[in-house]
Parts: structure tokens; C-alpha cells; sequence
């Protein structure tokens, strides 16, 4: 009887904390993301509750991690996609709206100094107008902390009072976190606010708000209407107020990157060169690391071992630091790789500077970095041919080039073939290379968006978001989604080919 009793409790106070996260979460102006909690946690309270649902308890943190940690991701980047997402529109509509209306100039004009003088434990602040002139204030004995202590009413200094010192400026920059949260109020009634760790000062709202959702400019009455197709307010000359808010653009950065001309070039080329860099290293790897598995697979060659273990140190080398090695190898004054060139041709290739070098460069270093990968499976599959066909082949003359040809590379092209088209997709996404050796450079001129002769897609969008192309996130999310569809084609062929493999065994 107990534990019936004690799992209902514990389901009833979990059923509660949930309840209280998702009224806060709701309050917070979050109800989407209250929802999904909302939903996902009576799922859980039910899987784990009911005694009915014992099988479901093993799967469901695994479906919850996939929905949580890839399907939730892949969505908000894809409706990120249709959003103007940027730096410059950070923030929703209404947010926009309260950090305009927020803004405040300080009124120089009826500024007033102050002192801050101790008293006990407390301490009093004392004001006079900046300009000298007029009757002193004083505040009553405060406490100073960074807590809300607004709004401290002011009373005038009778006239026989004397001055207390005031205190050293260390002091004054030591408690100015409490002095900045004070509000002065006046014997008018008029609100201080800090100014300086001299001054207290009225401030002038900058802006006026319409009834309509227009902001209004007080100094000249210009009128800024939010336009929810830029994510601005702006007003009738297009004068943009800033920040911007969210809003949704449609297929619009889609549209750019295939009606823009001047967004289309760079990306076109960066795409072919995606391409022909994933496909050619994949190629290059697959003719270096099939043939020295073929090699080691000769049992009269004496020291394979030895030969199979250095030959695969690339692989078990870190790859950044593989990287970063290259990176001082192929340096134009000072890299091994040019003093060895200009020893015996006379020539130092600017390797970094010249696009269709830097290329070349990229090339060589990733093959080195993924032969030792094929070398290892082809080393695999060569295990599983039979001794017998090469037997049989032997006593019927052929030589190693025809049993290569029509024993060797028909039987292990089939299981191969899925591994290479995941190598392909590895290395059309393989942005460390990118970022560490060139970093897609050298760059495109001209262009809107900063773009590099050697970036490929993903490299490119991560310029796009987050360095100089002003933080647009919205179009590297458009360009994401893309990249995902285009991998997941690529997973669509490799899981139909291994289908077929295992359909012909």
C-alpha cells in the first residue's frame, strides 16, 4: 500500500513542478517553448507512471534525445530560414519598440551635483545645481545597496546647517552600482537619475509612443512606422531606426541565392567547388589507400608491418594538429615545402595568395589526412577475398594488373561503395580543414557578402553568421537547411545501396 501511495505523490509533485515551469515559462512570453514542455512532460509523467507502459520506459529517453537534440535543431534552423534573423533584427516587434522608448538624453541644463557624506553606517547625499546657483537638497539617511531604493524624496537643507565632508572618489566609484539604481525625486516632484559619479540629472525620453504602434522622434516629431516586410520602423524619407525586430521573409533568402547575381556568383562557385573537393579527395584517397593496401597485402613484401603502421600514423594523428603542421610547411618564406622547391626549380608557389594553389594545397593535405581511412578498409575487405580465386588465376597466367582488375576490385567496390559516398558527405561539411588552413581564403572581391575562393559551403555560412557579413542568420540558416537536404540525399543513396548489397548476398 505504501508504494502505490508514494509513486502517486511523487508523480502529483512532479505533475506541479511541471505545471509551475510552464506558467513561467507562458509569463515569460515564451508560449511556444511552454508548450513543447508542456507536452513533453506529461509524456514523460505517463511513460513513467503508468504500469502499462514498461517497454516504452528504454525507448523513451532516446526518442526524447533525437527529438531534443536533432529534430527540435533541424526545425528552428529551418524556420529560421524564412526570418530576416540578423544582427541588426535581434529582437521581436514589441522589444524593439521598449528599447527605443527607453532611450533618454540627460537635461545638462538642470543637472545637479552631488556629494556623498557619510553618516554612521548610512549615508547621505546632498545636491546643488551644477551651475552653483540655487537652494541645496538633501536626501535622508540611506543604506546603499544595489537593491531598488527609487525614489529617494529630497528635502531642502536649512540654511544653518553646515556641510559634512564629502568622501574620496574611490568611495564614490566603490558604491556606484547603488548610486546608479537610485531615483532623486525633487520637491516638484521632478525625477533624478545618475549622470556621472558627479551629477544626478532629469532624463528626456527620447522617443514618444503612437497609439497606433508608431514611435514618434520628440525632438522634431518625425514619425517611424514599424514596416514588417524590412523589420524596421522607418519613416516616410526611409530613415531606419535601430535595432530592428523579426519578421518573416518568406522564401526570400532562398530567392537570393538564386535570382541575387551578385550573391549568386560567389555562391555557385563556392557550391562546384564544394563538390569537386569533396569528390576529388575522396577519389585521390581511394586511389593512394587501395593501392598500399594492395602493396601490404603482398606476403613476400618484407616489413609490412612496420610499413602499414607508419603508413596509417596520419590517421591516428589529431587532425587539427596534422593541420596547423601543413599550415607552417606550405608557408611561403619560411615552409620546408618551398625551400625544397626553390632548391632544386627555383620557384616559391604563394600557396595562400594564388586561389587555384591554396586549392591544390587543400588537396594534398586532406588526401594525406584520409588515405590512411581507405587504406585501413580496403585492407579489411582484401582479408575476405579468397585465397582461391587469386590461386586460380595464378595457374591460368594472369598477371596482378588483370587479377587487380577483375578479382580484386569488383569484389570489394560493392562494400566499399556506401563508406565512400559517407566519406564524400564527411568531407563536403569538413570545416575544420577550411577554417584552420586557409580559412577560405583568398576572398572574393566586390561581393555583398564576404566570400572566399576556397570556402565551401559550410565555411561559408559560418562567415555569413557569426564574422564580418553582419551576423546574418537567417540566410546561413536558408544556406543549412540546404546543406541538410543535401546530405541527407546522400544518406537516402548510401542506405538504398546497402540495401541492394544486402539484397544480391
Amino acid at each position: 500500500m505504501k508504494t502505490p501511495a508514494l509513486r502517486w505523490t511523487l508523480l502529483a509533485l512532479l505533475a506541479a513542478g511541471l505545471l509551475w515551469g510552464v506558467l513561467r515559462l507562458q509569463a515569460s512570453g515564451q508560449p511556444l517553448l511552454a508548450l513543447a514542455v508542456l507536452v513533453g512532460g506529461a509524456v514523460a509523467l505517463y511513460v513513467y507512471g503508468s504500469a502499462r507502459t514498461l517497454a516504452s520506459r528504454y525507448l523513451f529517453p532516446g526518442v526524447a534525445g533525437m527529438l531534443l537534440f536533432v529534430a527540435f535543431p533541424l526545425l528552428y534552423t529551418t524556420q529560421m530560414g524564412f526570418t530576416n534573423y540578423s544582427a541588426n533584427n535581434l529582437l521581436t516587434e514589441d522589444r524593439a519598440r521598449s528599447y527605443l522608448l527607453d532611450q533618454a538624453a540627460v537635461d545638462e541644463d538642470h543637472a545637479w551635483t552631488f556629494t556623498l557624506q557619510p553618516e554612521g553606517a548610512r549615508w547621505r547625499l546632498r545636491l546643488q545645481p551644477a551651475e552653483g546657483e540655487g537652494p541645496q537638497l538633501v536626501s535622508e539617511p540611506l543604506t546603499l545597496d544595489a537593491g531598488d531604493r527609487s525614489p529617494v524624496r529630497l528635502q531642502p537643507v536649512p540654511t544653518a546647517t553646515p556641510a559634512a565632508p564629502d568622501t574620496p572618489l574611490r568611495e564614490r566609484v566603490r558604491q556606484r552600482d547603488a548610486l546608479m539604481n537610485l531615483k532623486l525625486q525633487l520637491p516638484d516632484g521632478t525625477l533624478l537619475s545618475y549622470a556621472g559619479l558627479r551629477e544626478y540629472a532629469p532624463f528626456e525620453p527620447l522617443w514618444q509612443a503612437a497609439a497606433d504602434g508608431a514611435l514618434i522622434r520628440r525632438a522634431d516629431r518625425q514619425r517611424f512606422a514599424p514596416n514588417r516586410d524590412s523589420g524596421f520602423f522607418e519613416n516616410p524619407q526611409g530613415e531606419r531606426l535601430q535595432p530592428g525586430f523579426q519578421v518573416g521573409v518568406g522564401w526570400r533568402n532562398y530567392q537570393r541565392m538564386l535570382f541575387d547575381a551578385d550573391f549568386r556568383g560567389p555562391f555557385v562557385s563556392i557550391f562546384v567547388w564544394t563538390v569537386l573537393f569533396a569528390s576529388l579527395t575522396v577519389l585521390f584517397s581511394t586511389v593512394i589507400g587501395m593501392a598500399l593496401a594492395v602493396l601490404l597485402n603482398w606476403e613476400d613484401l618484407r616489413g609490412r608491418t612496420l610499413y602499414r603502421t607508419l603508413l596509417f600514423l596520419p590517421y591516428a594523428v589529431p587532425g587539427f594538429i596534422s593541420i596547423l603542421v601543413f599550415k607552417g610547411l606550405f608557408n611561403q618564406n619560411f615552409g620546408e615545402i618551398n625551400a625544397i622547391l626553390d632548391a632544386l626549380f627555383g620557384i616559391r608557389p604563394a600557396w595562400f595568395a594564388d586561389p587555384l594553389l591554396a586549392k591544390v594545397m587543400l588537396l594534398i593535405v586532406n588526401t594525406w589526412l584520409g588515405y590512411p581511412y581507405i587504406m585501413l578498409l580496403c585492407t579489411g575487405l582484401l582479408k575476405a577475398i579468397p585465397a582461391d580465386l587469386y590461386e586460380a588465376s595464378a595457374i591460368a597466367g594472369a598477371g596482378p594488373v588483370t587479377n587487380f582488375l577483375k578479382i580484386t576490385a569488383p569484389l570489394i567496390a560493392r562494400p566499399l561503395t556506401p563508406l565512400l559516398i559517407s566519406a564524400f558527405a564527411f568531407n563536403f561539411n569538413n570545416f575544420v580543414l577550411i577554417s584552420l588552413l586557409t580559412d577560405g581564403r583568398p576572398d572574393y572581391l566586390n561581393t555583398k557578402l564576404p566570400a572566399g575562393t576556397n570556402d565551401i559551403l559550410v565555411s561559408y555560412t559560418y562567415r555569413i553568421a557569426f564574422t564580418d557579413a553582419g551576423a546574418n542568420f537567417g540566410l546561413a540558416a536558408a544556406i543549412s537547411t540546404l546543406i541538410f537536404v543535401m546530405v541527407a540525399i546522400l544518406s537516402l543513396a548510401n542506405l538504398k545501396l546497402a540495401r541492394i548489397n544486402d539484397d544480391k548476398r
